[in-house]
């Protein structure tokens, strides 16, 4: 008997729905698992031998040459590094910390040993910065290019976890330092790798000092480890909290959905680096599609009640509000500055 059910696309769908398609699919049912696919992290209890005042994180990353990296422009010691970075984040978005990083590689045969060492090298350098131990735990053979995979562990204290639950209207919504650079650095990466190949030759080494700043944004991101001791110094705690992986728009709506209400971003007051738009300038594209839509910049997208705002900035100055909580039936507005709303869609 043949399947009559319909063919679906994955690219039609979307990750993110694909994500929710199965987020039922849970297994046996555990008191100790708090929270699931909806968070950056899960989040599980300790067995009863352990503290009952922290909880265990748990999170994980998959990236596959051609799709997440490319080799030609990315050396391995800063993709080990910036792998870590990316799960780091998804731990420092819940206000927890990374203990222990276990890689997975699946290494084709141009991978050689020497390299496999430059990536670790990179690895322990992610690690000697989220203060986690690096465990190699899996290795094996690949017909179609190096996957490399991180799975971290963390902890946070029960009182000081931060969801993407938990926002409310009124709220002003903040991110650390700036967005942008990644996607101007790769933007710099992707016109030099066109030239190189347009010469034919072996090997090209452009000169990029002057795009020094976006290239390091783009090949080896930091996220906020400075973050939790700030809230802690202030005495405030975010209503809500997202890492910055996919792009400021696309987190703000995951943000949105979680905690069931609306934003209003206002798009004069989103961070960009004088050196994000001198790139976005040079190619005659639109800086603001930097900063809404691209993605890897690893900052923290959060939200504090209003009188919260000025106690934060009395510790931590390196973060900006770009908007407002609004009501869940006001949805999501970009705001020019002038009063009058943009379309979300024509800046994509």
């Amino acid at each position: 008997m043949s399947d009559e059910r319909p063919f679906r696309s994955i690219h039609q769908l979307g990750y993110s729905n694909l994500l929710d398609l199965f987020s039922s699919r849970s297994g046996a049912e555990s008191r100790k698992y708090l929270h699931g696919t909806e968070e950056s992290s899960g989040v599980m209890e300790f067995p009863e031998r352990e503290s009952a005042d922290q909880l265990l994180l748990a999170s994980s990353g998959i990236y596959l040459e051609g799709v997440h990296f490319d080799l030609s422009y990315s050396p391995l010691q800063h993709l080990g590094f910036k792998l870590m970075t990316a799960v780091a984040s998804k731990l420092y978005a819940m206000n927890g910390e990374p203990v222990s990083a276990q890689i997975d590689l699946a290494l084709p045969n141009k991978v050689s040993v020497e390299m496999c060492e430059k990536l670790f090298d990179g690895f322990d350098k992610g690690g000697e910065l989220y203060q986690c131990n690096v465990i190699a735990r899996d290795m094996t053979a690949s017909r179609h290019g190096l996957i490399i995979s991180v799975h971290m562990q963390g902890v946070a204290d029960r009182q000081d976890l931060i969801t993407r639950k938990g926002a409310q209207a009124g709220d002003q919504i903040c991110v650390t330092g700036d967005v942008g650079g990644a996607m101007a650095g790769l933007r710099i990466l992707l016109r030099e790798k066109k030239a190189w190949m347009e010469t034919g030759q072996d090997t090209f080494h452009p000169d990029l000092e002057e795009y020094s700043y976006v290239i390091e944004r783009q090949l080896m991101p930091r996220t906020r480890n400075d973050l939790k001791e700030a809230f802690t110094s202030a005495d405030v705690k975010p209503t809500s909290m997202i890492e910055l992986s996919k792009g400021l728009l696309n987190e703000v709506q995951l943000l949105a959905a979680a905690s069931e209400i609306g934003c209003e971003l206002f798009l004069p007051a989103i961070p960009v680096a004088l050196e994000t738009r001198q790139v976005a300038d040079e190619m005659k594209e639109d800086v603001d599609r930097y900063a809404c839509y691209g993605g890897e910049d690893y900052e923290m997208l959060f939200t504090l009640q209003e009188g919260d705002v000025e106690k934060l900035q009395t510790s931590f100055e390196d973060f900006s509000v770009i908007g407002e909580i609004v009501d869940r039936d006001e949805g999501i507005r970009l705001n020019a500055g002038d009063g009058s709303p943009l379309d979300i869609d024509n800046l994509n």
